[in-house]
C-alpha cells in the first residue's frame, strides 16, 4: 500500500519514497538568482558595492588637491608608493589595492559573508526560509556562493574603477614598484590581475571565518566584527618574531606574498603556500560552518 498523508481538506496526497512531497526537488528550492536579487536590493549591498566605486575617485582627487609644498609626500616608504600612484593607471590601480586590502576589503568581505545567514536568524526569517522546506546544506551552499560573488564583485568594482580613472589621469604607462624595474604595460596588466587573483583567493579565510560566526550567532554584527578582529590579532602576532616557526601557521602570514609577483623575476613560492594556507584554513571553517548549522535548532 502506498504511503499517504493526510492534506488540509482530507484528500489524499502523494508521498515520494524519501517521504517527501511528490515533485518536490531540493535543487529547486531557494534559486541562487532568487538570493542574488534579495542581497542586491539590500542598503548594505548597494552601500558596499558603491564605496568600491567611490573610493578610487576618492583617493585620485586628493591627489588632485594635494599641495605642492610637500616634496617628499610624507616621506619614506608611504612617500614613495605615493610617487608610484600617479605614474600611471596601472600603478594607480595597484595603490588603490594596497591601501584597501589590508582593512577595508577584509570589512567588505566579511560583511557580505558574516551577515548572510545571521542577518535571517536576527529577522527571524531564517525558519520560515528552512520550512518551505529549503534544505540546509543548499540553503547555506546558495548562501555562501552568492557571498563569495559580491565578495568578488567588490574587488573587481575597486580595482577596475581605479584601473580606468587613473589611466584617463595619468595615461597608459608601465607598472612600477618599490622592489623591481618597471614592468611593460602589458605584462604589468598579467601581474595586477594575478596580484587580484591572489588576495581573492587569500580573502576566503575572511570569508570562512566570517561565514562560521554567522552561522553561530544570530547577531551579524558580532559575526562581522569577529572575523576582521580575528583577522588584525593575526597580523599583530605575524609581526612577533619571538613566535619563530608559528607565524607560519598564522592565516595572514602570506597575506602580502603578493609582492613577489612583482619583482623581476616573480618569486612565486610564498604565493603557493599562501593559497594552500587560504584554502586549508577555508575549507576548514566552511566544513564546521555546515557541521555546526546541520545539526543547529533554529528557532528565529
Amino acid at each position: 500500500m502506498s504511503r499517504t498523508t493526510e492534506g488540509a481538506v482530507g484528500d489524499a496526497a502523494p508521498v515520494g519514497p524519501a517521504g517527501a512531497a511528490a515533485g518536490y526537488r531540493p535543487r529547486a528550492t531557494l534559486p541562487i538568482m532568487a538570493e542574488v536579487r534579495r542581497q542586491a536590493a539590500r542598503r548594505r549591498t548597494q552601500l558596499a558595492l558603491g564605496f568600491m566605486v567611490l573610493l578610487p575617485l576618492i583617493v585620485l582627487a586628493a591627489f588632485q588637491f594635494e599641495s605642492g609644498g610637500d616634496d617628499d609626500n610624507g616621506g619614506g616608504e608611504f612617500g614613495s608608493l605615493l610617487d608610484l600612484a600617479t605614474s600611471g593607471g596601472l600603478n594607480f590601480a595597484l595603490f588603490c589595492l594596497l591601501v584597501s586590502s589590508t582593512f577595508l576589503i577584509v570589512v567588505v568581505v566579511a560583511l557580505f559573508c558574516g551577515d548572510t545567514v545571521a542577518s535571517e536568524a536576527s529577522w527571524g526569517s531564517l525558519r520560515y526560509l528552512l520550512a518551505v522546506p529549503v534544505p540546509r546544506a543548499r540553503l547555506l551552499t546558495v548562501k555562501l556562493v552568492v557571498a563569495l560573488a559580491y565578495s568578488l564583485l567588490a574587488l573587481l568594482l575597486l580595482t577596475g574603477t581605479a584601473l580606468l580613472a587613473g589611466t584617463l589621469r595619468y595615461g597608459w604607462e608601465p607598472l612600477r614598484s618599490t622592489v623591481a624595474a618597471q614592468i611593460p604595460a602589458g605584462e604589468g596588466m598579467l601581474r595586477l590581475l594575478a596580484i587580484l587573483g591572489y588576495l581573492s583567493v587569500v580573502l576566503l579565510v575572511v570569508a570562512g571565518l566570517a561565514f562560521l560566526l554567522s552561522v553561530s550567532t544570530d547577531a551579524a554584527l558580532g559575526a562581522v566584527g569577529g572575523a576582521v578582529l580575528l583577522w588584525i590579532l593575526s597580523s599583530i602576532l605575524d609581526q612577533i618574531t619571538a613566535l619563530g616557526v608559528i607565524r607560519d601557521f598564522l592565516p595572514t602570514h602570506y597575506s602580502r606574498a603578493w609582492l613577489g609577483l612583482l619583482s623581476t623575476p616573480m618569486q612565486t613560492d610564498d604565493v603557493v603556500r599562501g593559497c594552500i594556507s587560504a584554502v586549508a584554513y577555508a575549507t576548514l571553517f566552511w566544513s564546521l560552518a555546515y557541521w555546526r548549522f546541520t545539526r543547529k535548532d533554529v528557532t528565529s
